[in-house]
């Protein structure tokens, strides 16, 4: 079957570039292995599809080149995005931060994708494993015209065109369908690949370090974690593994194996302050402290800061200056180092992925291999938590499509 673009992978950013080249006359192949359509926007957003962020800029997404999304990001905003939904009459909400979800169902989304392609006259083919991929570069010389053609073998019969578009995805969330086909697709074709791993993602402790908490799993609080030059303020979930919750995912993208999370566990209150203020108090630390935390979180809190200070827990009155300092400044700057992340299976996307050193920031079509482009989750190019990710994948596609 010959058309004039082939899509690998019927996701948020394949979707989104194989309208926009119907849409511009192109005939389109979407190709994909899974069974159904958009799996990843289907559970994201617990249902109801986190689909943009109203602050998307390029510094919310982290790459090798941070300047590489800034062409794409630029030319297909969240605004773009929202008015393909009104289009649809499909409501949404604001949650905090920007963060907009559907008032309906993720599948909202995806019938309007699924639409958007069909009117577009984009032939879809599901439950089609793809095998062999061949390429005949440009022919040279005067009058032959753009001669390339990918030829792409799968268990749904052969396909035939001049431009091929990656939209694979990471290795994130196997259960969706997740394969490292993407990656593979590269090195065939000598595209460079900037390390893997997973993102978003909780952080696990040692078992043995962990095991004064683990019986705590389900108590948060707000806290501003920090790591490196990166700083996130949102919940913190604990787990029987380790942390969890939007501060803890975010600080996952950036944390580096070996170093500590900084934890401020009150950012709003100055506890130096507090604890001189109540320093005739006869309350237990542990039960002051439950002021602002879960009880059972502050008496194992209070029962490792024994450990690693030497202070005790005892009523606030039995401290002296430099011990109120002391706990003051271990509540603002809690030091823990996590041992690893909870890997693919719970990280909601990949970070690394095709070099975009090797690619066309403003059509995302590789430099050395004419015909070929990277869109999505397999690029070197991974979002915050709250909607980034679905907005690159609705920029790269739409970067994609009016290129192809």
């Amino acid at each position: 079957m010959k058309s004039d673009v082939i899509i690998i992978g019927s996701g948020a950013a394949g979707l989104m570039c194989a309208l926009q080249a119907g849409q511009r006359g192109r005939s389109v192949v979407l190709l994909d292995h899974a069974k159904k359509l958009a799996e990843k926007i289907r559970i994201s957003g617990g249902g109801r599809c986190n689909f943009t962020n109203l602050n998307t800029k390029p510094e919310n997404f982290i790459s090798g080149n941070p300047n590489f999304c800034r062409s794409a990001l630029a030319r297909y905003t969240p605004q773009d995005f929202i008015a393909l939904l009104q289009k649809h009459g499909i409501p949404f909400h604001e949650k905090t931060l920007g963060q907009l979800f559907c008032d309906e169902e993720s599948e909202a989304v995806i019938a309007m994708l699924r639409k958007e392609c069909d009117d577009a006259g984009v032939q879809r083919f599901m439950s089609c494993e793809v095998g062999e991929i061949k390429h005949t570069p440009y022919a040279s010389g005067p009058g032959t015209g753009k001669k390339a053609k990918f030829y792409v073998s799968t268990s749904r019969g052969e396909f035939e065109a001049v431009s091929l578009v990656i939209a694979t995805g990471g290795l994130s969330i196997p259960k969706t369908g997740a394969t490292p086909f993407g990656y593979h697709v590269a090195e065939q074709f000598g595209i460079p690949i900037t390390k893997l791993k997973a993102g978003l993602v909780p952080l696990t402790f040692a078992p043995a370090d962990w095991k004064p908490y683990a019986d705590l799993t389900g108590v948060s609080f707000e806290a501003i974690v920090s790591t490196g030059k990166q700083a996130f303020r949102e919940n913190v979930l604990v787990t029987h593994r380790g942390l969890s919750g939007p501060a803890i995912l975010q600080a996952s993208s950036y944390w580096q194996p070996g170093t500590p999370l900084r934890i401020n566990m009150l950012p709003d209150v100055n506890m130096e302050e507090v604890f001189t203020e109540h320093k005739a108090s006869k309350k237990l630390l542990s039960n002051f402290l439950a002021t602002w935390f879960a009880k059972n979180f502050a008496d194992v809190w209070c029962e490792q800061l024994t450990a690693r200070t030497t202070i005790a827990n005892t009523p606030l009155n039995q401290y002296n200056d430099k011990q109120r300092k002391q706990i003051a400044a271990e509540l603002h700057d809690w030091q823990i180092t996590p041992s690893g992340t909870m890997g693919y299976a719970k990280a909601e996307v990949t970070c690394g992925g095709i070099d975009t050193r090797a690619l066309s920031s403003k059509t995302m079509e590789c430099n050395d291999v004419p015909g070929l482009y990277f869109i999505g989750e397999v690029v070197d190019v991974t979002g915050w938590l709250g909607g980034y990710n679905f907005q690159w994948a609705w920029a790269s596609g739409y970067a994609a499509g009016q290129a192809v």
